[in-house]
C-alpha cells in the first residue's frame, strides 16, 4: 500500500510560474529580447533555485542587467501573478488523503521568494506535511540527493511513495530510487486518477 504521496508543484498543484512561455510573455509585455533574456535565464537560474541568489539577485543579471523604464516591483508583480494554482488537482490530492490517511510531501525545485508565495497562495500548508524546496535544500532535481533528503525526512520506504512529477524525467530517477511514479498532466487529471487508482488510491 502507498503510504504517502511526494509532489512537484509546478505543473501538478498550480503552473509553472516562471517557464518559458511566461518569460515569453514577460518579454512581449515589457518589451525585452527574448532570445537574451533567455540566455540570461539560462546562466543563472540554476542557482536562484539553489538558493544561492535572491530574486533581486536574479533579475539584476537576467533583467535589470541595463536600465529600464519599468521597476523591479512592476516585473516581480507579473512574475508573481503567473503563479496560480489547480484547485481541481489540490481537492484531488486533499480527499486521497483524507481517504487513505497519506502524508504528503513536496519535493519542487523553486526559488526563496517564490516558494513562499506559492505555499502561502495555494494553501499548501492545509495539507502538506513536509517541504523539501531547492531554495533550502541547495540541490535541485534531478539531483538523487533531493530525493535522498525527502526519503530521509519522511521515513518511508520508497516503495511506500507515490511520486508525482509533470516531468518524466524526474519521475524516472524517484522511480529508479524504488518510488512508485506518476507522470502528471494538468489538462488530463482523470489520466492521473487511473494512475492513482492502479496503486489501489481511488475515490
Amino acid at each position: 500500500m502507498i503510504e504517502a504521496l511526494f509532489l512537484d508543484v509546478g505543473g501538478v498543484l498550480g503552473t509553472n510560474g516562471w517557464g518559458r512561455d511566461s518569460r515569453k510573455l514577460a518579454c512581449q509585455q515589457f518589451n525585452l529580447p527574448e532570445n537574451e533574456v533567455d540566455e540570461r535565464h539560462r546562466m543563472t537560474f540554476d542557482a536562484y533555485e539553489i538558493g544561492k541568489l535572491s530574486l533581486a539577485q536574479y533579475l539584476e543579471r537576467t533583467i535589470f542587467y541595463q536600465p529600464r523604464n519599468f521597476s523591479q516591483q512592476d516585473f516581480v508583480d507579473f512574475m508573481i501573478s503567473r503563479s496560480q494554482p489547480y484547485p481541481d488537482m489540490i481537492e484531488f490530492v486533499k480527499a486521497i488523503k483524507r481517504k487513505y490517511s497519506l502524508k504528503v510531501s513536496v519535493v519542487s525545485n523553486e526559488g526563496r521568494e517564490l516558494t513562499i508565495h506559492r505555499v502561502q497562495h495555494f494553501g499548501l500548508r492545509e495539507f502538506v506535511d513536509a517541504f523539501i524546496f531547492s531554495c533550502f535544500a541547495r540541490f535541485r532535481k534531478p539531483d538523487p540527493d533531493i530525493f535522498s533528503l525527502a526519503l530521509n525526512v519522511s521515513l518511508h520506504e520508497p516503495e511506500r511513495i507515490l511520486y508525482v512529477d509533470d516531468r518524466s524525467l524526474f519521475v524516472e530517477v524517484a522511480q529508479s530510487m524504488g518510488m512508485k511514479g506518476c507522470v502528471h498532466d494538468h489538462t488530463r487529471l482523470d489520466v492521473t486518477r487511473q494512475a492513482f487508482a492502479s496503486h489501489g488510491l481511488s475515490l
